[in-house]
């Protein structure tokens, strides 16, 4: 039986997004066992939105395979501590050639960090504030075809969101980008029908939403 458009099937016999289904291994795994799954750890979610706003004009492959170096970089993301960078941080990670070294992006993670401290003042936590902005399933495609999936570069979510950051003081945090964080995160899932982590995620979200 033919895969529907935007899914392939590896040696092992799975079928996943065609993004992830190919031979690169990083991506696989990326693919199989982060994309979508719900995200509710503060760091993870400042880690996440700051490498987004790196990958800008970049490949989120390139981000990936640096990501370890940006994490020792960045005192593990730790937004606390990221917020008490100053000139010195900023030049030693000019002159890092293991992440991408682009003075604005990183004086942008810096602020960000200070603008997360100061959210999570407010909100109790990043999660709390960015869980607000899952969207409903009335908002979301019937089923996810590679068709419905190229319509959704930003929604309505991903501009609120995006528009409440940018009010706050964040930068790098375009409506795009953030959408590309809401993936990746689990507050939506983009898996593709057909795909054999799109069960795997509707579970891990299913489970989020139960009172423990």
């Amino acid at each position: 039986m033919a895969l529907a458009d935007g899914l392939v099937e590896g040696e092992d016999g799975i079928a996943r997004c065609w993004w992830g289904g190919g031979t690169d291994a990083d991506y696989r795994a990326y693919h199989d066992d982060e994309w979508g799954m719900p995200v509710t750890d503060d760091v993870r979610l400042f880690e996440k939105l700051t490498l987004e706003g790196f990958q800008a004009g970049l490949s989120w492959l390139t981000i990936l395979r640096k990501r370890e170096a940006f994490r020792q970089a960045f005192a593990g993301f730790d937004f606390r501590r990221v917020a008490r960078f100053g000139t010195r941080d900023v030049e030693r990670l000019l002159g890092d050639a293991s992440i991408v070294r682009h003075r604005g992006k990183i004086e942008s993670a810096i602020n960000n960090a200070q603008r997360a401290e100061a959210l999570v003042d407010e909100a109790g936590s990043l999660a709390a504030f960015v869980w607000r902005f899952e969207p409903p399933t009335s908002a979301r495609p019937r089923r996810m075809t590679r068709e419905a999936l190229g319509d959704l570069s930003q929604t309505d979510e991903s501009r609120a969101l995006a528009k409440e950051l940018r009010r706050r003081g964040w930068t790098f945090v375009g409506p795009t980008t953030v959408y590309a964080f809401m993936q990746a995160m689990g507050l939506v899932d983009d898996h593709l029908d057909g795909c054999a982590s799109r069960p795997r995620v509707e579970s891990a979200r299913s489970a989020l939403r139960r009172p423990a």
